[in-house]
């Protein structure tokens, strides 16, 4: 009974295999006319155009944007960097590295000249100079100098002040206490304004063998024409508008 079992499975097997390897019949699909193979290669084109031009769009786009936000970033974090560190000749102006041991005299008769310099971008029509050419003072005491400025312009303008310090190796112990810089200052048309400068030096410069030769310092200010706002915020508008409204079009196709 089971050697008929057995051969009963196997006929059945080997029937199965045999069923399975007869060829069916292929199925057609529909045959297309010669304008209709034409208008489906011309959408399938079309669409596959539209999907690259939209991705490139997009790309370009989002490049220019990041670059715009880089733009805009990139001044404030040099100028905080610089700020803290002192590097690139600015000077110190981090409050909380201004510690009263930091404005303690030094107990000697070595003085440190610093001198004041001004120039304005051509682009801004005012007046800025300083009031005093040079002062004297030894580490860890605080000096006060004023610069000038005035509109000589019949309009309200926006300006903005940078600073370094020469010779640069200097800035890390040059400290600002109250400063104009790095701040919009607007003047009215034919204002004259004082602006104050109140510093020190750091007591640890006469600590400082590379500062052993360093008795003369030149503190420059540049004003710069404040014009940024309204033409980059228009900018930035333009293409997030621009961006908007082609992904609106993908969205409608």
């Amino acid at each position: 009974m089971t050697r008929l079992h057995k051969i009963g499975c196997r006929f059945f097997s080997a029937t199965t295999r045999l069923l399975a390897e007869v060829p069916q019949p292929k199925k057609e699909l529909p045959r297309l006319s010669p304008e209709e193979y034409k208008a489906l290669r011309d959408q399938y084109y079309y669409n596959r155009n539209k999907q690259r031009g939209q991705t490139a769009t997009n790309y370009s786009l989002s490049l220019f944007l990041g670059f715009l936000t880089l733009s805009f970033a990139s001044v404030p974090l040099y100028r905080v960097v610089c700020q803290k560190t002192g590097w690139g000749g600015t000077p110190m102006t981090d409050s909380s590295k201004i510690t009263p041991d930091k404005l303690v005299p030094v107990d000697t008769d070595r003085k440190i000249r610093v001198s004041f310099t001004a120039e304005t971008s051509r682009l801004l029509p005012w007046k800025f100079v300083p009031q005093q050419r040079e002062v004297y003072l030894v580490p860890g005491e605080t000096a006060l100098a004023f610069y000038k400025a005035k509109n000589t312009s019949d309009k309200d303008i926006t300006g903005m002040a940078t600073y370094s310090v020469t010779p640069d190796h200097i800035a890390p112990y040059f400290n600002k206490i109250q400063c104009f810089c790095f701040e919009e200052q607007r003047l009215n048309a034919g204002e004259e304004v004082d602006m104050p400068l109140f510093f020190f030096i750091d007591p640890e410069y006469s600590q400082d063998p590379s500062m052993r030769n360093v008795e003369d310092v030149v503190l420059h200010y540049t004003f710069f024409k404040a014009t940024h706002d309204a033409s980059h915020e228009q900018i930035l508008a333009e293409a997030q508008g621009k961006k908007g409204h082609d992904q609106n079009e993908s969205n409608k196709d």
